[in-house]
């Protein structure tokens, strides 16, 4: 993938609406962003689909739908970032289990 793909990624789109908002994101918000998560029947569907590209049985849908959870967890990587900034900048922190993201 090239480098203007990679900037004009869904991710990427992502980063740059959430980083040119004139205002802060505020600890409410960026603790409800740092909530946000893939539950457990997307993990391991993940996984699933990880082990048929390891083990030679990817499909074409497959890959497809595996660029799409990728997609989403750069998006979140992305939020959880920004949310966390946010935090350190205000003062604030998360609920405990979510500091150490």
């Amino acid at each position: 993938m090239g480098s203007q793909a990679t900037a004009n990624s869904e991710s990427a789109i992502w980063a740059r609406l959430i980083e040119t908002q004139n205002e802060p994101i505020s600890p409410g918000a960026a603790r409800f962003l740092l909530a946000i998560r893939l539950g457990e029947a997307d993990q391991a569907r993940m996984q699933e689909l990880m082990d048929k590209s390891n083990g030679g049985t990817f499909t074409a849908e497959d890959e497809a739908e595996f660029d799409s959870y990728l997609n989403i967890a750069d998006l979140l990587t992305v939020m959880h970032s920004q949310a966390r900034t946010a935090l350190r900048s205000s003062g604030s922190s998360g609920p405990p289990d979510l500091r150490g993201l």
